[in-house]
């Protein structure tokens, strides 16, 4: 019984699959991302922070993907690159990290929509009620968006991870790069029926009211565009939500190709590798897409390599 339990404390984690060949390029490039994705999304929460003209709703807003953004890619890049150069037969963690690992997983995964929902419904109100735009979208309102998207996402996944904690265990591998919701539950031999109808609700839900909310938005978005045929109206418009958008469907694939890829085992090892590209693709081209739709961003780009090449010049 004590060598039961202290199996089941102790996983083994299946990890990135990578060659011999491959590990020490693999573990370059993911490294590159991360920093990237750290620089850029920190880079880019201090410059808003701190530069008085992008003190708007907007831009608020963004802060909260890019510590998203953060979060996500901080909760897995490192855990990969600790693994690359460990034997798959050695890769361990503790229960209680994987369970860690698997809240912050998902509650990143549920952020990141909610968040988006929230700035959908800023660009909303900037376009299709701009005369009230200064009076709805105050600081308090701003602050009160942040806070319900975080809380609605924290008792979702609470509830996602509580209810496989619950289980007992009778398995210790993670057939996963890293755990999520799914890999701590099929530990167990319990039924896991209340799991699987939770995580469905939970999945139609959040999925359901972001795609439904995404939508309606554009959509009211476009009638207000058509109707008034303003050309400053219209070209602000595809501005500012063309980039919005082209997040949105950026995350929604990740995560789409996922979940499809969960429904046929035999492709196992592409669902893996989407799991990955979940929490590595998205932060990066969001820092990307968003940084050049700031002004001062690109201002600052332009100065800077304006710089370089007076320097190369002067050097030459």
């Amino acid at each position: 019984m004590d060598n039961q339990t202290l199996r089941t404390d102790i996983l083994l984690v299946e990890g990135l699959k990578v060659s011999l060949e491959s590990s020490i390029p693999a573990f370059i490039l993911l490294l590159l991302i991360y920093i990237f994705i750290m620089v850029s999304n920190i880079c880019l929460v201090v410059l808003i922070t701190t530069e008085r003209s992008l003190h708007q709703p907007m831009y608020l807003l963004f802060c909260n993907m890019s510590v998203n953004d953060v979060f996500g890619a901080t909760i897995i890049i490192p855990h990969l690159l600790s693994n690359i150069f460990v034997p798959s037969s050695d890769r361990y963690i503790p229960y209680i990290d994987c369970v860690i690992q698997a809240f912050c997983a998902h509650f990143y995964a549920s952020a990141t929509h909610t968040i988006l929902m929230i700035m959908a419904f800023d660009r909303y109100v900037a376009i299709c009620n701009p005369l009230r735009y200064a009076t709805i979208m105050t600081n308090r309102m701003v602050v009160k968006l942040s806070v319900s998207a975080w809380m609605v996402a924290l008792l979702m996944v609470l509830i996602l991870i509580g209810l496989s904690v619950r289980l007992s265990r009778c398995r210790w591998i993670i057939f996963n790069p890293f755990c999520d919701n799914a890999s701590l539950f099929k530990l167990s031999c319990e039924s896991v029926l209340i799991n699987n109808i939770y995580g469905l609700s939970y999945t139609v839900v959040l999925l359901g009211s972001s795609i439904g909310s995404v939508t309606l938005t554009y959509l009211k978005i476009a009638a207000v565009c058509v109707l008034n045929n303003n050309k400053v109206l219209n070209s602000k418009a595809l501005q500012t939500c063309a980039t919005h958008l082209a997040v949105y469907i950026i995350m929604f694939v990740s995560g789409l190709i996922n979940i499809i890829l969960h429904r046929f085992p035999n492709l196992s090892d592409y669902r893996k590798l989407a799991s990955i590209l979940f929490h590595v693709v998205p932060p990066a081209m969001n820092a990307i897409i968003y940084g050049l739709q700031i002004k001062v961003v690109r201002q600052k780009i332009f100065i800077m390599f304006s710089r370089k090449r007076t320097t190369v010049a002067e050097v030459k």
